[in-house]
């Protein structure tokens, strides 16, 4: 339903789908949703998104690169358990007493498994730097086009506030990692700076994440007819669609900045190392 875009946190600059996995649903109708949203499985992919991160991380900010401590780090900052968990109690919280019922047809009707298995492919091929970069020049070539549909795609933007969402949950990770670096003592910052310096990446986290977004969104549906579209765009402006949308985030951006703040501590104790 919704899509977070991948965080990139380093100091100098810097997505949620859905996925149908077959099989028994849980009884508790939240954990049901997410069963049938595949959340085990985007989770994973995350933490593989995860991991060559770090390695990008250490190349900007640690002398000498990734050592295998750092390794060791990162890999159990995006632990796949603890991951899940932060998103299933976030997601819980925020979807209250809202009906599970009309999203749950969805998701397991199939049109919903057409549509998950779409977004699941292409996450996964967007893992790919140069597949990555593919999509968001299809994105950019079509930007300023009278096609039809990247209308529609844009009506889908619209109706999720993938955007603004997206961006807000950007910046807040990227507040907690600077909160996490200055909790770990390797730079000294007031809340304040910390917060001027995240404003000033307003700009490009959103151009950047403008781009992923309608570049993942144009390879994901790609193949996917106007009907099942249009479907799918009714259910985001529903209650329950909405409530859905916002619960997602509420999770994902929970682990998010989770795993931000780790990222900050965990850079900031091997910075001090190599000080010594």
């Amino acid at each position: 339903m919704s899509l977070i875009a991948p965080r990139r946190l380093v100091m100098t600059g810097l997505l949620w789908l859905g996925l149908m996995i077959p099989g028994a649903l849980r009884a508790d109708p939240v954990d049901a949703i997410l069963d049938a949203m595949g959340v085990p499985e985007i989770v994973a992919i995350m933490r593989e998104e995860g991991l060559l991160y770090g390695e990008d991380m250490a190349r900007d900010m640690l002398p000498g690169g990734a050592s295998d401590g750092w390794r060791a780090l990162v890999s159990e900052i995006y632990g796949t358990e603890r991951m899940e968990d932060v998103v299933r109690a976030a997601f819980r919280r925020e979807f209250g007493n809202a009906d599970p019922t009309p999203v749950l047809d969805f998701f397991t009707s199939q049109a919903g498994t057409q549509i998950v298995a779409l977004e699941l492919s292409a996450r996964r091929a967007m893992v790919d730097d140069d597949v990555e970069e593919e999509a968001r020049a299809a994105y950019r070539a079509l930007q300023d086009a009278d096609d039809p549909r990247l209308a529609r795609i844009r009506d889908f933007v619209a109706a999720n506030d993938l955007i603004d969402a997206n961006v807000v949950g950007a910046m807040n990770a990227s507040y907690q990692f600077y909160r996490g670096l200055v909790d770990g003592g390797a730079f000294s910052m007031t809340e304040e700076e910390i917060l001027i310096e995240v404003w000033s990446q307003e700009d490009q986290t959103r151009s950047d994440t403008e781009e992923w977004v309608y570049g993942f969104l144009l390879l994901a549906y790609g193949p996917l007819d106007e009907e099942t579209l249009e479907t799918y765009i009714a259910l985001s402006a529903t209650p329950e669609g909405r409530r859905l949308n916002g619960a997602l985030f509420a999770g994902f951006n929970a682990m998010y900045d989770n795993i931000s703040y780790a990222l900050g501590l965990a850079a900031a104790s091997q910075m001090k190392a190599l000080d010594l």
